[in-house]
């Protein structure tokens, strides 16, 4: 049985979902699947972001590809709220030890934002499998190769700067997965959530081109 680690690098595009509402979440959310991109991270900049995830966790209980999870876990009480919800990782901007704890107790994942080798070598010593690069676009995909050199151990995933033009860049970089937002929803008001199954399918066509 594939773990959700595994299954979330398999999956390998994570959509940073910052819904209106929770409803808007959750259609952004199903069309993105629609699209191939599997790997869904909640915000809790989303009003109700724990009604979205549950709702998500429910429509998807039968297909084990489809991985749910949280972001912008700010505070030990907003990650709580999510496993509750039953998020099956967290995601912060910032690496935070009790937030990792409170991950850990739970048997779930997460995944810290990082942008310094310091933060970095923090983070896995803290425990975090999977490091968000952040902002990614600021860091650009050679932060990764350079990382790599004295830490070939670290799995990383830039979120924010990733592109049409530069995910495959990234994954040649040595990123083990790449968070992909505000681009999926960018349509939804002009052409309807329809434009995010297209968008992410874009994604999915650039990386394996």
């Amino acid at each position: 049985m594939t773990s959700v680690l595994e299954q979330l690098k398999q999956n390998y595009i994570f959509a940073v979902i910052r819904g209106k509402s929770s409803d808007d979440a959750i259609e952004i959310s199903k069309h993105s699947v629609l699209g191939g991109i599997k790997n869904i991270e909640v915000t809790y900049t989303t009003p109700e972001a724990s009604k979205a995830i549950a709702e998500l966790k429910a429509f998807y209980a039968k297909n084990s590809e489809v991985v749910i999870g949280a972001g912008t876990i700010m505070t030990v009480e907003l990650a709580k709220e999510a496993i509750a919800a039953g998020a099956e990782f967290l995601v912060s901007p910032h690496y935070d030890a009790h937030i990792q704890k409170v991950a850990h107790d739970a048997h779930i994942d997460y995944f810290p934002g990082c942008a310094t080798t310091t933060e970095i070598v923090q983070a896995m010593n803290g425990g975090a499998k999977i490091i968000k690069l952040f902002p990614g676009g600021v860091l650009g995909p050679s932060f990764i190769k350079d990382i790599n050199g004295p830490i070939p151990s670290v799995n990383l995933m830039p979120s924010g700067g990733v592109s049409l033009a530069n995910i495959k860049e990234w994954k040649e970089k040595g990123a083990v997965a790449v968070g992909v937002g505000s681009a999926l929803g960018a349509k939804v008001a002009t052409e309807g959530y329809e434009s995010v199954t297209r968008i992410a399918k874009e994604f999915v066509s650039a990386l394996e081109d």
